[in-house]
Formats: structure tokens, sequence, C-alpha cells
């Protein structure tokens, strides 16, 4: 079976899409230290920019890790999801899975943001008023994960409606 970009179907092509998404994430803020204190925010303004914001790179692994596996199953989707086999086998069933393990790292990513520093660190902000803050990549990347699942889904359902209907079966040729 030929690959064609045409055969490739509108979920296939948002679950690459959420991956690509997910992967440029990454480089855009995904831990911020903030401060409603004036002087306080003075301070903040004079660090190096990579000690006030940090991408998913500069943060934790909950941070970079989950946007990967979303972007290979994107990939793999859209090359081997008009496999029929593999489509029968379970892929649709497994990138379900992969999108539902990266949100659940993104998840406690968010629940663990302030590990990010140490025990001092935290003691320093918070004495300061100092908060640790989800950035916008954190954001973008957790809606790239949730649309890579709701997808995903709608893939299994799809799967399961294709496995219902009768093989296409290819002519035979005459032989005389």
């Amino acid at each position: 079976m030929s690959f064609s970009v045409k055969s490739v179907t509108w979920r296939e092509w948002l679950g690459l899409a959420a991956g690509l998404l997910a992967l440029g994430s990454t480089f855009l803020p995904w831990t911020t230290l903030s401060t409603n204190k004036p002087d306080i925010e003075v301070v903040l303004s004079q660090l190096p920019h990579s000690d006030v914001v940090r991408d998913a790179w500069h943060s934790s692994f909950f941070a970079w890790c989950p946007p990967l596996p979303l972007l290979l199953a994107g990939l793999v989707v859209v090359v081997f999801g008009r496999i029929r086999n593999l489509r029968v086998s379970g892929l649709p069933h497994l990138w379900l899975v992969v999108a539902a393990a990266a949100l659940l790292l993104m998840v406690l990513g968010w629940v663990t943001l302030d590990w990010e520093f140490d025990a001092d660190q935290r003691g320093i902000f918070d004495a300061a008023g100092i908060a640790i803050e989800p950035g916008f990549g954190r954001f973008l990347g957790l809606l790239a994960a949730l649309a890579s699942g709701v997808v995903a889904f709608l893939d299994v359902r799809a799967m399961r409606a294709e496995s219902r209907q009768p093989r296409k079966r290819a002519p035979r040729s005459k032989s005389r």
C-alpha cells in the first residue's frame, strides 16, 4: 500500500497538527515568576529573562516530555493510519493511550510546578511575594494534548465503524 496525502483523514491531520502545536508550545513560556509588588517587580525585571521565564526545555520533565509523544503519535497516524491491519490491530487505541498519558503528565507538571525550584528558592519567593505561575506555552500544550485525545477518541469510534463494514476485495483477473 502506498502513502497518499489524499487518503489521510481529517482526524489524522488534526492529530499531527496537535503534535506540532504541542512541540511549538515548548518554545513558549511554560513557567513564569510574577509579583504585584512594584519594588520586587523592578528586581525581577533586572534579572536575566531566562531566570524569570522558562520554556519547556528549561523547565521540568513534565514540561518537555509530553509534547514529544504527541508529535510522534501524530506522525505515526498520518503515515500508517490508512493501513487497515494496523488500524484494526489498535493504532487508534494506541494513539488514545499516548494522548491520555501525555495529558496526565502535563497535569502532573501543573501540580508540581513549584518543584522546578528548590526549597530555598521557594522560601525566598514566598517571603518576597513572588508567585510561580504557568506560562502561555503550558496552556497551549495542554490544549494540544486535549485536542489530540478528543480526535484520537473520534478515530477509535471511526475505526470501530470501519471494522464492521465488509472488506473490499480486489477483482480477480480472468485466466484463460
